[in-house]
């Protein structure tokens, strides 16, 4: 089936990595691809959304515009509900008035991280900070809109080439400072922004005219932000000490889960996907992006 697909958030860590994929010819040859950031289309505005999707006859949209800022969402709830629950029901709105596929990526950050084994699709979200509720809103909007052969896939602790994101973080510090206290209590699963990419456009024509799908993507394994940081540290040879800390000595204006690992068992078996680890990838993009 041929595809006319617009990507919202292209500036973001995913909306990079598609375009990448694009430029590679990693997708079929028959999709047509819009990459718009916030300044090509504001997604808050359902009427200039509605202009873009008929003026380029779009069929399939990925959402990957999102408020991320966890600590400023504290005292910037309002934007981050326009950006992570408004802007997704209206995109919900326009896919169900107009029969187009939607798929919304969501966070590991719904869940309160009482748990100690990974959480599956069918667990109940429970977000303990401002930043989890508002993409918690954003994914009931769509639930409940239920646009046709529609997805919501959740995932965490994405890092990559472009954007902010803590690989980039410890590598700067670490050049920066000889000794950095990094939290040892709250544990995960690094995930590279590429493989995501590829797992939904592997995803799209798996969708079927039901209700919205709920799925989970992360890569194999876990660790803390602690072990992780020391991970780059290691393969990169930077001589920098770093410490382990608890969240409650280091500080932080939102509460943040202890334990956020999802699990990815369903869509892998659907896609049949052979999900590396997060160390292994850790270590070949370290490689590959190395000065």
């Amino acid at each position: 089936m041929s595809r006319t697909i617009l990507v919202t958030g292209s500036q973001s860590q995913l909306g990079c990595e598609l375009q990448s994929l694009v430029q590679q010819h990693s997708s079929p040859t028959d999709w047509t691809w819009h990459f718009a950031s916030h300044n090509g289309l504001d997604i808050t505005d359902s009427d200039a959304l509605s202009f873009f999707c008929d003026k380029y006859s779009i069929n399939t949209i990925i959402n990957g515009a999102a408020y991320t800022a966890v600590d400023k969402a504290e005292s910037e709830f309002r934007k981050a509900d326009l950006v992570n629950h408004i802007a997704v029901k209206n995109l919900a709105l326009i896919a169900k008035a107009r029969s187009i596929s939607l798929v919304h990526i969501s966070t590991d950050y719904v869940f309160d991280g009482n748990q100690n084994h990974p959480y599956r699709e069918t667990d109940i979200p429970h977000p303990i900070n401002a930043y989890g509720r508002s993409k918690l809103a954003g994914e009931q909007a769509m639930q409940a809109i239920n646009p046709p052969r529609s997805a919501i896939l959740r995932s965490g602790w994405l890092y990559s080439s472009s954007g902010n994101n803590f690989v980039k973080t410890i590598l700067r510090l670490c050049q920066s400072q000889k000794e950095l206290h990094v939290v040892n209590d709250q544990t995960g699963t690094p995930t590279h922004a590429r493989l995501l990419a590829s797992t939904i456009i592997k995803l799209i024509p798996t969708l079927q005219y039901s209700e919205t799908e709920l799925l989970h993507y992360s890569q194999t394994g876990q660790c803390t932000w602690y072990e992780f940081a020391c991970a780059i540290a290691v393969h990169t040879h930077l001589p920098c000490q770093i410490n382990p800390i608890s969240t409650q000595n280091y500080g932080s204006a939102a509460t943040r889960p202890y334990y956020s690992v999802l699990d990815h068992s369903a869509l892998a078996e659907r896609l049949s996907l052979a999900i590396p680890h997060w160390q292994d990838t850790l270590a070949t993009h370290l490689y590959l992006t190395k000065p």
